[in-house]
């Protein structure tokens, strides 16, 4: 992590710096994929290559334009610099045409108008680039070449790279006799060591545009000597006697924007597209797309991928995170992806337990685990529904012992053993409670106390029998009196009550 950063693997390298895939990491599962650019580890070290490592956002920065890659943050910490662009999902025009000419083929001439055009219309958006106060910023690209030139998947072609750009109030000046950009793409004024402006890089752009046509290499040399004496010379072909039947008007546009002397050369880089789109209609950003999804098929599988393995490790770490941050302070122990998926889960387990919304207080996750404890309400809960039982219970069995006395004898009753068979489901409630008790035979009496106005049972017990036999069941008969038949009354509401002395 590089603040708020997440950065992955490296996709490019150059001599200043390596671009690694990266992504933003936001509140609220916010993220988005961008391309960090990391300065070397000895150059982070010099103040000459950090000033020109930031002068590249500074400017950058400053230029607002759909055919510019877009610079997003710079990040300083731990000695390392990083700065944070814009992700495209695509090729450089330079892959592009090395896949045309591995395929023997030429690529049309409407696909180059728009991607030239579109590169064109980007400079100009730098050329024009003012500053916080609304002063031109003079920003030249010096450095525009067929590497630096991106065509995404959305057919849409895109400047980058303003690291050896040159603008007023830049930071970092150019030492004496120091060259800036390759040499095969730089205009003879620059090689001379003379001011440059916007028209160096018109130069540039036309010689990408003459190899863009041609599929081959302009400046072509066995060594940087060679090749600058053919830049200084200027003699270059018209692409028409390279590629015969390409349309008319496309070498004249060439010839003008890559003439040796500047001020012939065209005013802005709006102006060389606008005459370009008029000579051939650029293809539609659709039928560019489709040329790059052929040309670099390789290339974006490979991108597709590396974005799907971000993706998956970028959700492992973010749900490790998660976890973690759930866990009391003491429980935080460091997780990696390659933790085994049972200690992962048993700590999203102390998550959900640990949720004040779930009403369940903190569980351990190991497997002799105690249940949790019930809360109160489930308590307050349970006593009601035990009370609702002991009082319909209480209900039925006076209803029982209220039918029974009203057709019993009002004698008392000697007990005697039970019949061979006794269906147990038909006895009543007092029935069920007497043969819970140990085994007694004897003679149970009720007769009814004035004073209390209640039955009084009395039990004569009599010598108990053999452990071994079945046991006696005891039938216990009410005397009813008078007023017990009915055992209840009934009021205004038809509401039933019973009698207390009937029961």
């Amino acid at each position: 992590m590089i603040g708020r950063y997440a950065l992955y693997k490296e996709i490019a390298a150059g001599g200043m710096a390596t671009v690694h895939l990266g992504r933003i990491v936001g509140a609220g599962g916010f993220s988005r994929p961008v391309a960090i650019k990391r300065l070397h580890a000895q150059f982070a070290r010099d103040p000459s290559f950090v000033a020109m490592f930031l002068d590249e956002a500074r400017l950058a920065s400053r230029i607002f334009h759909p055919n510019v890659v877009a610079p997003l943050d710079v990040v300083s910490t731990d000695g390392e610099l990083f700065l944070v662009m814009e992700y495209v999902r695509g090729a450089s025009l330079s892959r592009l045409m090395r896949s045309a000419i591995a395929e023997e083929k030429l690529i049309p001439p409407r696909i180059v108008s728009a991607i030239v055009s579109g590169m064109l219309h980007g400079l100009h958006a730098a050329h024009e680039a003012r500053g916080d106060h609304g002063e031109p910023l003079d920003i030249v690209h010096r450095d525009v070449s067929p590497q630096n030139v991106l065509v995404g998947i959305d057919g849409v072609s895109r400047v980058l790279d303003f690291g050896v750009a040159k603008a007023a109030g830049r930071m970092q000046t150019t030492r004496d006799g120091q060259l800036k950009g390759k040499l095969a793409y730089m205009a003879p004024e620059q090689v001379r060591g003379d001011v440059v402006n916007r028209r160096t890089d018109i130069y540039a752009a036309s010689v990408v545009f003459w190899e863009a046509l041609t599929c081959r290499r302009l400046f072509k040399a066995e060594n940087e000597a060679n090749a600058l004496a053919r830049v200084l010379m200027g003699n270059v072909p018209v692409p028409s006697s390279i590629v015969p039947g390409l349309p008319e008007g496309l070498d004249a546009i060439v010839a003008r924007g890559i003439h040796l002397d500047a001020a012939r050369r065209y005013t802005t880089a709006r102006e060389m597209a606008a005459e370009l789109e008029a000579v051939v209609l650029p293809a539609p950003a659709t039928e560019v797309a489709e040329w790059v999804e052929h040309c670099a098929q390789a290339d974006l599988s490979e991108q597709a991928q590396r974005m799907v393995e971000m993706e998956r490790s970028s959700s492992q770490s973010s749900w490790s995170m998660k976890a973690m941050r759930s866990l009391p302070p003491e429980m935080r122990q460091p997780l990696s992806t390659d933790e085994p998926p049972t200690r992962i889960a048993a700590v999203e387990e102390r998550r959900r337990d640990q949720d004040p919304r779930s009403g369940v207080s903190s569980v351990s996750v190991s497997q002799t685990a105690a249940p949790p404890p019930i809360s109160p309400r489930s308590k307050a809960l349970v006593v009601a529904i035990a009370c609702g039982a002991f009082v319909v219970g209480t209900v039925a069995v006076a209803f029982t012992m209220g039918r029974q006395s009203s057709h019993s004898d009002p004698s008392a009753i000697t007990t005697s053993p039970p019949p061979p068979q006794t269906d147990t489901a038909t006895q009543p409630k007092a029935t069920a409670q007497t043969t819970a008790a140990p085994p007694v035979t004897g003679t149970v009496t009720v007769a009814a106390n004035p004073a209390a106005d209640v039955p009084v049972i009395s039990v004569s017990s009599l010598p108990k029998t053999a452990t071994t036999a079945p046991p006696v069941h005891t039938a216990v008969v009410v005397q009813p009196k008078a007023d017990c038949n009915p055992n209840y009354t009934t009021d205004a509401k038809g509401r039933i009550h019973y009698k207390p002395q009937c029961l």
